[in-house]
């Protein structure tokens, strides 16, 4: 757990350096701040749909599950339940910037493949380097929302602690088959956070989460009988 408490960390001191510098940056440089985070989005959402979609051995499933993935959030209503929880603690628009920090920082490929690399082969190299990169980023994001996006940190701990305690129960099951699922799925949801940042298309991202448990699911079915 070494790495991911880095990691934590990292965002914490970023989310600190951001909400400091905040204070006294202007409304046009906060607006400049909000496009770039956007733009980083699907930058990065781009990047992961260009580096696994052609490796996919199942290219039909990520749209099974963004389709059954979209009807289980929206059936439990989840982007609607966390606004109205954070927005009972906070102003301004934190709860998006927050679904964003947490996207960023938990579908990541370096944040799902990390905890497996450590738990199975005790290599921090990616958890690591992952944890310098949302340092970066936390401070803008931070600087942006506000020192609420050190939330995500707490979300990011359960997430790759999950992911280790998963990995070291069942490693001999992980394959890259698995991880190109997930990643992809992970692409386009980062993709839905940029278009929302950038007022292009209001995007409901947080329904679709449930989106990115479908393929391992699927895998574990598939494994079960042998198919």
């Amino acid at each position: 757990m070494f790495g991911t408490i880095f990691n934590v960390i990292m965002i914490l001191l970023g989310s600190i350096v951001g909400s400091i510098l905040k204070k006294g940056i202007k409304d046009e440089y906060h607006n400049i701040l909000m496009q770039a985070m956007g733009l980083v989005a699907l930058g990065l959402g781009i990047n992961a749909l260009v580096q696994h979609l052609p490796s996919s051995q199942y290219p039909v499933l990520f749209i099974v599950s963004l389709a059954v993935g979209g009807v289980l959030g929206q059936r439990l209503d989840l982007e609607a339940k966390f606004n109205a929880l954070v927005n009972k603690y906070s102003k301004g628009n934190l709860a998006e910037g927050l679904a964003t920090a947490i996207l960023l920082f938990c579908v990541g490929t370096l944040s799902i493949l990390g905890p497996i690399e450590a738990a199975l082969n005790r290599d921090y190299t990616y958890l690591l380097a992952n944890g310098m990169l949302d340092g970066i980023t936390s401070i803008v994001l931070a600087s942006t929302f506000g020192i609420g996006i050190a939330i995500s940190a707490i979300v990011l701990f359960f997430w790759q602690g999950s992911i280790y305690l998963i990995a070291t129960l069942i490693g001999n099951y992980i394959n890259q088959d698995l991880l190109n699922e997930v990643s992809i799925i992970g692409g386009i949801l980062i993709i839905a956070s940029g278009l929302s940042i950038l007022g292009i298309k209001k995007c409901n991202t947080l329904n679709l989460l449930p989106s990115i448990m479908i393929p391992p699911l699927v895998f574990w079915v598939m494994h079960l009988f042998e198919l």
